[in-house]
């Protein structure tokens, strides 16, 4: 296991409980803070002798790759995206396609890391508070290790697929009369009991599993770092966990230039878009969050106030889309590259090709956008968006004339 130790993001205090979520002096949020001198006499290709997945980068992790909880997960494409640049108006676009993880969603990178920590420690129950993809995925690998899982559900606010997926892998699931935030309230009430152990992004390990997303772009990429990277923000743990990588790979010379890290909210919940706008370094939650890509409906995010830091610090911007321009860019990435994603990860293609309508993003620049689900998470807002099926008889004069239409 790396060597590594839990501190307070902002007054700096070590912290030595394992069921912290927060720091008891300051009440500020957590984060690891990892030991990187060994690294620094090695080389990415050092790495390489490990398959790309998030278990390659294990000497960033602060868990223990002899005692993993995997189920093969990372290693996604990054797909080299021309035709979805010639109609968006990039030379050189990627799509990071984090949908092909196991469950479905690039919560797996955290999942991974943080329950195989939660083992470590000897936790026999854990939980979270979701709006589809944690709790898909959670379920997933508490499964795989053993333990027992229950998540809190926003009633009526949560994907079918990603439903499914959390009652399929066999956890309690319970669903609370109200928001994400207020669910989120209940399960950090249980992890202070310690009746669970609380897997949502405000745990330090989870992000630590999710900055494996930049190592591999930057493997896929030869190192040649991209000018910017786009992603959506919803609790905003990846955006902050991808700014931490970088600082981790910049700190040991594997790099030397840092991209800028551009957030899309949906304009139904924007409130780190708002923050921005005003040139604040933290923001006003917003009570009632709606939008079509319930992945990113949050109106309280979590790590809000790490990725406005990410987001300033590295020259980034962050913008919102309405959901009309998330649904036309999730269509278009089907139909420029075959590459189904869900709403909330259409949000960085929408906010890539907003972004350079309005003059912000270069059209010479390179540019990378994280999606973060596979669109068979929210089928229905697939279903709702497309033309229906075409009935006929079985006539075959009829059915000729229709697809001569």
């Amino acid at each position: 296991m790396a060597a590594h130790k839990i501190i307070c993001w902002d007054c700096g205090k070590v912290i030595d409980d394992v069921y912290a979520d927060t720091c008891a002096s300051c009440g500020g949020l957590l984060t690891i803070k990892m030991d990187l001198e060994p690294l620094k006499n090695m080389r990415p290709k050092d790495l390489h002798k490990t398959p790309i997945g998030v278990w390659r980068y294990a000497p960033f992790l602060p868990a223990d790759p002899m005692k993993k909880v995997s189920i093969h997960e990372g290693g996604t494409p990054l797909y080299d995206c021309s035709a979805l640049g010639n109609e968006i108006g990039i030379k050189d676009l990627h799509v990071k396609y984090d949908g092909a993880n196991p469950t479905g969603s690039f919560k797996d990178r955290g999942m991974t890391v943080g329950v195989s920590h939660a083992s470590e420690i000897g936790a026999k129950v854990v939980g979270c508070a979701s709006t589809g993809n944690t709790s898909a995925s959670l379920a997933a690998y508490a499964a795989k290790a053993g333990m027992r899982c229950a998540v809190f559900l926003p009633s009526g606010k949560v994907a079918a697929g990603k439903l499914a997926q959390a009652m399929f892998f066999g956890a309690k699931v319970i669903s609370v009369d109200g928001n994400f935030d207020e669910a989120l309230n209940i399960a950090r009430k249980l992890s202070e009991e310690r009746s669970l152990y609380l897997l949502n992004s405000i745990n330090p390990y989870r992000p630590e599993g999710q900055k494996t997303v930049l190592f591999e772009i930057m493997d896929q990429l030869s190192y040649n770092v991209p000018d910017r990277i786009i992603l959506p923000v919803g609790n905003a743990g990846n955006i902050s966990a991808v700014h931490k990588a970088l600082v981790e790979l910049e700190e040991i010379g594997w790099i030397t230039e840092i991209p800028m890290l551009t957030g899309i909210q949906a304009e139904g919940a924007m409130p780190i878009v708002k923050a921005f706008a005003s040139g604040k370094k933290d923001f006003i939650p917003e009570e009632h969050p709606e939008t079509v890509a319930t992945a990113i409906r949050i109106g309280n995010p979590i790590s809000g106030r790490k990725a406005l830091k990410a987001i300033y610090s590295t020259g980034g911007c962050s913008v919102s889309v309405t959901d009309a321009e998330i649904i036309d860019a999730q269509k278009l990435l089907g139909r420029t590259e075959g590459i189904g994603v869900e709403p909330a990860s259409a949000a960085s293609v929408a906010g890539a090709k907003k972004l350079v309508d309005s003059g912000i993003i270069d059209r010479n620049e390179k540019v990378v956008c994280i999606c973060t689900g596979n669109a068979l998470k929210d089928p229905d807002t697939i279903i709702s968006s497309c033309a229906p099926p075409v009935r006929c008889s079985k006539d075959m004069d009829e059915i000729r004339k229709i697809l001569s239409q």
